[in-house]
């Protein structure tokens, strides 16, 4: 309980009245050390929405090229066409990959991103959702970030709009969040300045919205932004939550320092957390915060669950993007295994799809 006299206690009234809290009370948490009161208020409005239900997903990543035009100075994973340790995977290696982890229908979901290829057509993409949709017709293909969306639109001559219902057609069934770092137009220009900007990338979402194709959002925290750039973020994708209500879930993803042009030390746990926590807070109109044990680290993905976070995302089964930049995480989580982090956590595990529906296995 937060006492009458707690630094805190207007913003705790606030959440437990069930008022939206002001850019000023981001501050005031931002600014607050007192992690645990920060997180007492994250998981008031964490069990008004789900109680002690935290989600998961069986579910597997394809990143089918690293080459990419851009070279934001914040990633590992890229690299340019024709040098050492590129790749891109034909769709016969796709479908390799997937035999065996995709038997017995047990997947639920395909996480498809990759880097922004210089010579790719358009037709790669839709071929590889056709396909994909055609062998797996049970698995919601969750594919291509605002980012990579763009980036088709340009090279195929396509509008956005076009673009999505182009994808939407081949069996596109969501996009996923990744691309959104931080909207703030002095940090793009200092660590990405090739990259689609903030407004374009709430735009593409805006769009996708508008066609029913539902998404995710993230930030990507603990590089060279501010505070106040963080919470001019959160804000943003409040106020388009507002209009269109589209989005499934908020990702706060802590930067990975090894192997990048940027560098730096990355984020500390109770950064982590307290960013968890504040993003609860603050995004009262997002019904689920995801702590993405991939970046976060399983054990801190763990502890977010009392800061805020219900849903740990999945099983993942192959991740390259995080773990170029030094992740120590495993790039697999059985089912067994999340099931256990989440009941140790004292709440309750739930599977679900993609958008939320809770999955009943025999």
């Amino acid at each position: 309980m937060i006492t009458k006299t707690h630094k805190l206690y207007n913003i705790y009234k606030k959440v437990k009245d069930g008022t939206r809290i002001s850019e000023k009370d981001a501050r005031s948490l931002y600014n607050s050390t007192d992690i645990l009161a920060i997180g007492c208020i994250a998981n008031i409005i964490r069990e008004r929405k789900s109680g002690k239900k935290t989600y998961y997903i069986v579910n597997r990543h394809i990143n089918y090229s690293n080459v990419c035009k851009n070279s934001c100075r914040f990633c590992a994973f890229s690299r340019q066409e024709g040098s050492p340790g590129g790749f891109t995977l034909n769709l016969k290696d796709i479908l390799k990959k997937l035999r065996k982890s995709a038997s017995g229908g047990r997947i639920s979901e395909l996480h498809i991103v990759g880097g922004l290829h210089p010579d790719l057509p358009f037709e790669y993409y839709t071929d590889m959702l056709k396909a994909l949709h055609a062998k797996y017709p049970h698995v919601h293909l969750q594919a291509f970030t605002a980012v990579e969306i763009a980036h088709m639109a340009e090279r195929s001559g396509f509008s956005i709009k076009e673009t999505l219902l182009r994808l939407k057609d081949a069996g596109l069934g969501s996009i996923p969040g990744g691309g959104a770092e931080v909207f703030s137009d002095r940090l793009r220009r200092a660590v990405c300045p090739d990259k689609l900007g903030g407004e374009e990338w709430l735009d593409i979402h805006r769009i996708a919205h508008s066609l029913d194709i539902r998404s995710n959002a993230t930030m990507l925290y603990g590089h060279v932004e501010t505070i106040n750039e963080r919470i001019d973020h959160l804000i943003r994708l409040r106020q388009l939550q507002d209009k269109t209500g589209g989005f499934m879930s908020f990702i706060p993803l802590p930067y990975h320092p090894e192997n990048t042009k940027l560098g730096g030390s990355g984020p500390t746990g109770l950064d982590s957390l307290k960013t968890t926590a504040i993003s609860r807070i603050f995004l009262d109109n997002f019904d689920h915060i995801k702590s993405f044990w991939i970046m976060l680290g399983v054990k801190l993905a763990q502890v977010s669950l009392d800061f805020g976070a219900d849903d740990l995302d999945g099983t993942v089964v192959e991740e390259k993007i995080t773990h170029a930049a030094g992740a120590s995480t495993p790039e697999f989580l059985s089912v067994d295994e999340i099931r256990r982090l989440i009941l140790e956590a004292n709440k309750v595990p739930v599977e679900r799809d993609t958008l939320y529906k809770v999955v009943k296995r025999k």
